[in-house]
């Protein structure tokens, strides 16, 4: 049992805990992106750096002649990394960093209507994106494929 205790402790110690990341692990999402959709909408996504425990961004979608904005923030919150989407006049929505790699982050919030999952996936020169989770009791997702504009 001492060996199994001393084990853990070990363990945990070798491998550092998610909390201690910070948001330069993830600066490769700043800059400019746009994604051309199937059915013609534009989004362009644009992250600036992160400065200030901060990165802000913005997301504009054209349909048509149509425009949205959804305003984004990524933040270090008590240790850990943190996306908060404001959208329309709904109240901000935060998910908190579940995973992290090189080159991917996932952001989860299970309480959330839809999505409960967004991530970020560095593919090679372009930025992918996606959001998933259940909704009408159905896995969805949807993806996009962003190449840099700046």
């Amino acid at each position: 049992m001492k060996t199994l205790i001393a084990l853990a402790a070990t363990l945990s110690l070798a491998v550092p805990a998610f909390a201690a990341d910070s948001l330069a692990d993830i600066s490769w999402i700043q800059g400019q992106w746009r994604a051309t959709q199937a059915d013609g909408a534009v989004v362009t996504e644009t992250w600036l750096a992160p400065e200030g425990g901060v990165m802000p961004g913005i997301s504009r979608t054209i349909e048509g002649a149509k425009g949205r904005v959804e305003f984004m923030r990524i933040d270090e919150k008590g240790g850990q990394i943190a996306f908060t989407a404001i959208v329309g006049r709904q109240p901000p929505t935060t998910f908190v960093a579940k995973s992290r790699t090189a080159d991917e982050v996932v952001f989860e919030n299970p309480a959330h209507d839809f999505p409960q999952r967004i991530v970020y996936r560095r593919c090679g020169e372009k930025l992918c994106a996606a959001i998933e989770g259940t909704m009408n009791g159905k896995l969805q997702r949807m993806e996009w494929t962003y190449d840099r504009v700046n």
